[in-house]
Order: structure tokens, then sequence, then C-alpha cells
């Protein structure tokens, strides 16, 4: 039978839809031992049950403390299963989302990886605890400096970050290897596929805020293989995508 998930949505609302390396490159030497039987358990009833497999990714998320990302009242139900206002009109994504979008890159330690829409900074936390580098890029200041604060507070030294708006990437320092859309621009932003290294996979949410779709694309000598995984929704992308 056909299991029923929730996925990441729109300023809280909620959408129902059918459902390598070591990762220890950054962040705590040890498991934060505050709220890990939350998380052990979000990790099993919402990632390992849905099919995830990727041992790296597995550990991320068992790791990395989910709550420390969140603003309150919201840290309270940060394992729960779905996702999370975090103000501004964004939101954190629901974990297993964040899981499968990061098995999805196939990471195996050694990538360089782009993240577009920073936000509470959990997802590059994640992506920090399996590649060897993630550039991170966040249009709302308010936002990148609690995630800066939390990123550091964890000591990730592998996360760099910046204001800007994500439809240009971050061209000095492409290609690279794998890139990641936390919110939905209407169509693929090509300055991004330009920036996507031949051999790398891109992921993300794409269409207009009531019908999107989870791509992704793997660039190839010959041009871009793209593959449609589930229907999403996401925060809408902002900036130059939205005005195009």
């Amino acid at each position: 039978m056909m299991q029923w998930l929730w996925i990441a949505a729109v300023l809280g609302a909620q959408l129902l839809l059918p459902g390598c390396g070591e990762g220890s490159n950054a962040g705590p030497s040890t498991l934060d031992p505050t709220r890990q039987a939350e998380r052990d358990a979000m990790v099993e009833r919402q990632i390992v049950a849905r099919g995830v497999k990727d041992q790296a990714v597995i550990r991320a998320m068992r790791k990395v403390p989910r709550h420390r990302f969140l603003p309150n009242p919201n840290a309270a139900m940060a394992y729960w299963d779905g996702p999370l206002s975090i103000g501004a009109g964004q939101t954190i994504s629901q974990p297993y989302i964040v899981a499968f979008m990061t098995e999805a890159l196939r990471l195996f330690g050694d990538e360089k990886v782009l993240e577009v829409g920073t936000g509470s900074g959990y997802q590059a936390a994640i992506l920090a605890e399996i590649a060897r580098d993630v550039f991170s890029i966040e249009i709302v200041p308010s936002l990148l400096d609690h995630a800066t604060a939390r990123l550091k507070e964890l000591g990730y030294t592998n996360v760099r970050v910046r204001t800007g708006d994500g439809r240009r990437g971050w061209p000095d320092a492409a290609p690279f290897d794998a890139i990641l859309l936390s919110a939905s621009p209407e169509q693929v932003p090509q300055p991004l596929l330009d920036q996507l290294a031949v051999g790398g996979r891109m992921i993300l949410p794409v269409g207009e805020k009531a019908s999107q779709n989870l791509v992704l694309i793997r660039r190839t000598e010959n041009g871009y293989e793209r593959t449609t995984l589930l229907p999403v929704a996401f925060v809408p992308m902002t900036g130059e995508a939205r005005e195009k």
C-alpha cells in the first residue's frame, strides 16, 4: 500500500503527498546528547522507514541538533514530522525531505556543494557533515545572521555563507559537484545550470506555488538529464527568479 508523507510546505501549511562517506567532516565531535532520543526516533520513523538508505545521510540526520536551528517556541517541535516556520515567511523543511534531497545528490565526502536558500542553516549543516565544502546563499539578511551564528556555535568550519540572490549562484566558487535549492523557482535558473560541474547533480523544487515538482538534474558531457521525482510545495524563490 502506498504510504502518504508530509512534505515541506509553504508558510507552515502542509501538503499530503505520496510518499558514502563517514560523515564526520565538520561539526560537533560527538553526538549532542540533548534530545538525542528524539533525533533517533525521528530517523527511524520518518527517514529510514520511508526508504532512505544512504548511511552518511542517516548519520548526519542523527547527529545534527535540529532544535538548535529553530527559534522558540518552534524549537520544541523540532523533531515533529513536518515543516516549521523560521520567520520572514520562510520554513525549515520536513526532516524526510531534507534527507531525501541530500541522498539524491549522492555525496561521498570530497564534493563542493552549493546550497541556495540557507534559511535556518539546518540543511547546510547536514550537507557539511558529508561534503568537503558547502557554499550557502541566503537573500534574507536576518535569517543568514541566525544561521551563521548557529553554524559557528556548532563548529562547522567547512560552510561559507553570504547574502545574495540565489538565482545568480556563486560564480567565483564554481563549478560545483552538487547544487541544492531550498526554494522553488518557476524555471530552472540558467546561471545555476552553468555552475554545475560535468557529472554533477542538482536537486530543486520547480514550478508555480500551486504546482511544484522536485526535480533532479545531472550534467553530462552532452547536456543535462532531468528526472522528476515528487510533487512538493516549497516557499517560492524570491529576487530575480520571481521577477523573471
